[in-house]
């Protein structure tokens, strides 16, 4: 199961980017912030984000799709799978 070995991605992307993501904002810097206030590991997503990257070097959008995509697609948002880590990781270090 994914979510056991990547637990913040599994708890960013099911609740806070998954279907009710509204209730965290209208924006992904909205939810990113949300998140990060509610959730004292968020320090380890940025961590997860890179070793999911690595794991699935050249199988990345199908990885995230099956892992995690049943709730979010980051292309919805105007971003590939890794341009989305890649703002998720800017916005946690603001």
């Amino acid at each position: 199961m994914p979510s056991e070995r990547y637990p913040e991605m599994g708890l960013a992307f099911g609740i806070y980017f998954g279907q009710d993501c509204h209730l965290f904002g209208d924006t992904i810097p909205e939810m990113v912030n949300a998140f990060r206030n509610d959730c004292p590991q968020y320090r380890n997503l940025p961590r997860e984000l890179d070793a999911f990257v690595a794991e699935h070097p050249d199988d990345l959008d199908a990885a995230f799709e099956e892992d995690f995509g049943s709730g979010f697609d980051p292309q919805f948002w105007g971003y590939t799978t890794v341009s989305f880590f890649e703002e998720i990781k800017r916005l946690l270090r603001e």
